[in-house]
């Protein structure tokens, strides 16, 4: 599905912002007129709709979370964290629905949803804010993941000071400490992403800022909802409201990196030193002229079977792209692997063990040739909607091809700018080399081992 175009302009945004505050109005009418608040208590509806609004916010936390660690954007790993945030304890909240799992109310269950939800607010504005630190992100998740758990044992053994059956009116005064910085936190972020929106608009950065501000909403109808009646309703409605609205907005965004507009500058267009990684089949060509398309696609992927998990699962290379017979790998792309030199020259001498393992058994099938360069490339979002890639370019790629070209078949070659990364390394020089594109002949390696 294309990504549509949307023309934005300043009335749009004032209608926008209109539609936004009509939940609030409608808080304050029902407040302010109590005979229009009706009381509607009904349990199995209660379940489900906060069961849909927890799976939906659960489905966003998975899929943000994978684009996060795929492409080493915290920014989207906070957001991940929000919603992680929100869909965990609103699943704790929808078991505290009476003869769900517990006969008698629990307030641990029931204070769950503002507990999550302020604390979603600070991983929403963390996201709104130019951070760098995947790994610690990491952390962060594991630690909320934790804390979750932690909250539902508590609830389940009502341990202090969560052993009571029903929230006290005492507890209102701490849902307005939690409301209060939590709805200033949504603001912010939701401000800041106006900010980037109204620079590049977006769909997906508006769903952001509309998901942002009824969270905020639904934080103020949680605290002065009376309880079962239209306004406690309306914050469960507006919380399912918020995650419908980047759900729609997910599926409008073409596929293929559904979350880029919400990427930063760096994993758009940044610069950083990596580990280019390529190998090709040699002889491939001449192998499929006197072969079926079938045995040849066979013998492709008995290959990548066995080589792409020593680049990928054993060594942390990132595959950035197959075509053919060829395979591009990268190390340190995210920017999380300082050794990148040393895992890629791992990966190269793992791949062509792994190769001539098969080869044994098919010896008239071709053999791989591995090129390696080390140096500055630009991490890039290349395309539009319909064609989008994340991928490094530059002159240590564009070496890094011709390094693998010139390599003899069955080894690894390395490139000057690798091989002073890998002091251990025993090498064979291959002398001085022409390289397409090179005014300068480049010397080249072959990697015998690593020494290490």
């Amino acid at each position: 599905m294309l990504e549509r175009k949307f023309v934005y302009t300043p009335a749009m945004v004032g209608l926008t912002s209109l539609v936004l505050l009509v939940p609030l109005v409608g808080l304050v009418l029902l407040l302010r007129e109590p005979q229009l608040d009706v009381h509607w208590e009904h349990h199995p509806t209660h379940f489900w709709l906060v069961l849909l609004t927890a799976t939906l916010s659960a489905v966003l936390a998975y899929s943000t979370g994978a684009a996060a660690i795929r492409r080493g954007d915290a920014r989207v790993l906070f957001v991940s964290l929000a919603f992680l945030s929100a869909a965990g304890f609103l699943g704790l909240h929808a078991l505290a629905t009476p003869k769900v799992m517990l006969d008698t109310p629990n307030a641990g269950f029931t204070l769950a949803t503002p507990v999550g939800v302020a604390l979603a607010s600070v991983f929403a504005f963390l996201s709104s804010l130019t951070v760098s630190g995947i790994a610690w992100g990491r952390r962060l998740r594991v630690a909320l993941l934790a804390l979750m758990a932690l909250w539902a044992l508590a609830s389940v053994l009502k341990l202090p000071p969560l052993h009571m059956t029903s929230v006290p009116e005492s507890a209102d005064g701490i849902l307005t400490l939690l409301a209060v910085p939590a709805v200033l936190l949504y603001g912010v972020a939701a401000g800041r992403y106006l900010r980037t929106w109204w620079a590049r608009p977006s769909l997906m950065l508006l769903s952001i800022i509309c998901a942002f501000v009824l969270l905020g909403e639904a934080m103020i109808a949680l605290v002065f909802a009376r309880n079962w009646a239209l306004s406690w309703w309306e914050w469960h409605a507006l919380m399912l409201a918020a995650f419908v609205l980047v759900v729609a907005g997910v599926r409008i965004q073409w596929y293929e990196e559904r979350f880029a507009d919400l990427y930063q500058a760096d994993t758009v267009s940044g610069r950083r030193e990596l580990s280019v990684l390529f190998a090709d089949l040699e002889g491939f060509t001449t192998f499929s002229e006197k072969h079926d398309p079938a045995e040849v696609t066979t013998m492709l992927n008995t290959y990548f079977e066995v080589v792409v998990p020593q680049v990928v699962r054993r060594h942390g290379g990132v595959v950035d792209r197959i075509i053919g017979d060829a395979l591009m790998v990268t190390f340190n792309k995210r920017g999380d692997q300082p050794d990148h030199a040393r895992l890629a020259a791992a990966a190269g001498l793992a791949l062509q063990a792994a190769a001539t393992a098969v080869q044994a058994s098919h010896p008239n099938w071709p053999k791989f040739r591995v090129g390696i360069n080390t140096g500055i490339a630009s991490v890039s979002l290349l395309g539009t909607e319909g064609g989008r890639t994340h991928t490094v370019i530059g002159d240590t790629v564009n070496v890094a091809s011709r390094i693998e070209g010139k390599a003899p078949s069955g080894t690894v070659a390395i490139g000057p700018a690798t091989k002073a990364l890998l002091p251990r390394a025993r090498t064979e020089s291959l002398g001085l080399l022409s390289l397409k594109g090179k005014d300068e002949p480049v010397e080249v390696y072959r990697l015998v081992a690593l020494g290490e």
